[in-house]
């Protein structure tokens, strides 16, 4: 975990240098982009909470979307993980929410999605969201590797909202 806690070092101290908060709703990724954010000695005075939500129940109880809400929106899209993003800051009165949405292998989907297949979003004082494709089914890879997209992207975020 020595890159991903490297990157949530740095994106660690912008937050409390800006006085910023986050919060986490992540899936495929399943609770590594929080954990490499809670690595960072001090995480508590940025990181609010995060959850994994792998199902419906879970979008449901933990993130309070109903169905209605999603209603023609598909799972693992960049539309999806906005409103996912979008709920975790509002429950938890923060400044960003990151989201991300996928499918980690080694099969793909029920909505039709190849295994490496991700959407992550953020939301804040700017909103952003982005697909990736790993190309293979290695379901751990692609743990990782959505990770580091998913703070890659909270990076650049942040960096535009100055």
């Amino acid at each position: 975990m020595n890159e991903l806690t490297t990157m949530a070092a740095a994106l660690g101290a912008l937050l409390k240098e800006r006085k910023e908060t986050i919060g986490v709703a992540e899936s495929s990724a399943g609770g590594l982009i929080s954990a490499a954010l809670l690595a960072v000695p001090g995480a508590s005075a940025y990181f609010l909470g995060g959850g994994v939500i792998y199902t419906q129940a879970a979008r449901r109880a933990l993130l309070r979307v109903t169905d209605d809400s999603v209603k023609g929106i598909r799972s693992s899209t960049e539309a999806y993980a906005l409103v996912k993003a979008r709920m975790i800051r509002e429950l938890l009165g923060a400044t960003w929410g990151l989201a991300e949405t996928g499918a980690s292998g080694p099969t793909g989907n029920r909505y039709g999605d190849a295994a490496g297949h991700a959407c992550i979003a953020v939301a804040g004082p700017v909103e952003r969201a982005i697909t990736v494709e790993t190309g293979h089914g290695d379901r751990e890879k692609n743990m990782w590797a959505f990770t580091k997209a998913a703070l890659d992207l909270l990076e650049t975020s942040l960096r535009k909202s100055r």
